[in-house]
């Protein structure tokens, strides 16, 4: 039976439910400071490789790995305090080396909440990258399209995010704050570096796809399951152009520990927003986009790359 003393709820030794959540433990971190260097220190010591750039790569993106050169590989099972990635399109491996000459780190393939990962789970990596050395982040992802004039196969920089999942409360900051790796309170607006978002646009342009390339806002849905109209129109109503399940909580992270942020979007489905339209989107569907325009987001990212060395010195 509910007793209650002046308004308040109280448990059956008439303790307050109030009382009782002051009191409950605080949330403890999965990856302390001293643990992150451990991870970074063991790649480090199996690497000759120092990159300044980190990139993690999208579903059916994974084959930017592939141009890289002079490789070292490490598969996350074998790097320690590494959960492994369960996602088709998804390899699972750290690869260090050269990607146009350019020293780089790069993920070839990420860790996602629906998986069952904690957001600080899945952006532990990007601590990593910090500790080793990574002043700037690249990040590509398979999105679907919610702004009407994009079409499957368009690359969207991205300027902004909604970070719904952080509005109701889950973020990859929670819990205690160490400075070392960043401050209390990161503001978020520049998330997404205006230098490099210019400097990409350039690029897509001497490429000669600069009919291909928008700006514009992404957001993160928890997954895995694909969005309904109604969400996607209520998506569409808040700004958004384009929705996935990864990257703003990497961004979150990146930008907390001072990281330059240029991430991309590769439209791999247009949203369905009829409530009659017996069209579904699938995975395959999407990693089979990705594959297909490896080549040029390859060489965006080539360019990016050399970009950010060239404006280093």
């Amino acid at each position: 039976m509910t007793n209650t003393t002046n308004g308040k709820v109280a448990n059956g030794n008439g303790t307050s439910d109030r009382h009782r959540r002051s009191n409950s433990p605080k949330l403890e971190e999965l990856y302390p400071y001293d643990l992150i260097k451990q991870i970074a220190d063991h790649l480090l010591e199996r690497t000759t490789f120092r990159p300044k750039i980190g990139i993690i790569c999208g579903s059916g993106l994974g084959t930017l790995a592939e141009s890289i050169t002079n490789k070292d590989i490490f598969d996350y099972e074998d790097i320690p305090c590494f959960p492994s990635t369960t996602v088709e399109g998804h390899a699972g491996r750290m690869v260090f080396g050269l990607l146009n000459s350019v020293p780089v780190m790069c993920m070839q393939g990420r860790f996602h909440y629906y998986e069952g990962h904690s957001l600080e789970t899945c952006s532990m990596p990007i601590r990593v990258m910090k500790l080793t050395g990574v002043t700037h982040l690249i990040i590509t992802n398979a999105a679907g399209g919610l702004n009407p004039i994009y079409k499957v196969g368009d690359i969207v920089i991205i300027k902004d995010h909604l970070n719904l999942m952080g509005m109701a409360g889950l973020n990859p900051l929670l819990g205690p704050n160490d400075p070392r790796f960043g401050p209390r309170f990161p503001a978020m607006n520049n998330a997404y570096n205006p230098e490099m978002r210019v400097a990409a646009k350039k690029i897509a342009h001497t490429m000669g796809i600069g009919n291909e390339i928008h700006e514009g806002v992404y957001t993160c849905l928890a997954g895995p399951n694909y969005e309904t109209p109604a969400e996607l129109r209520a998506l569409k109503t808040l700004g958004v152009d384009a929705v996935g399940m990864s990257t703003v909580h990497e961004v979150v992270t990146a930008k907390h520990c001072n990281l330059a942020v240029f991430a991309i979007s590769l439209i791999t489905n247009k949203c369905i927003f009829d409530y009659d339209n017996p069209d579904e989107a699938c995975h395959a569907e999407v990693v089979e986009v990705g594959k297909s325009r490896q080549s040029v987001l390859c060489d965006l990212v080539k360019g990016m790359a050399a970009e950010i060395v060239k404006e280093e010195h």
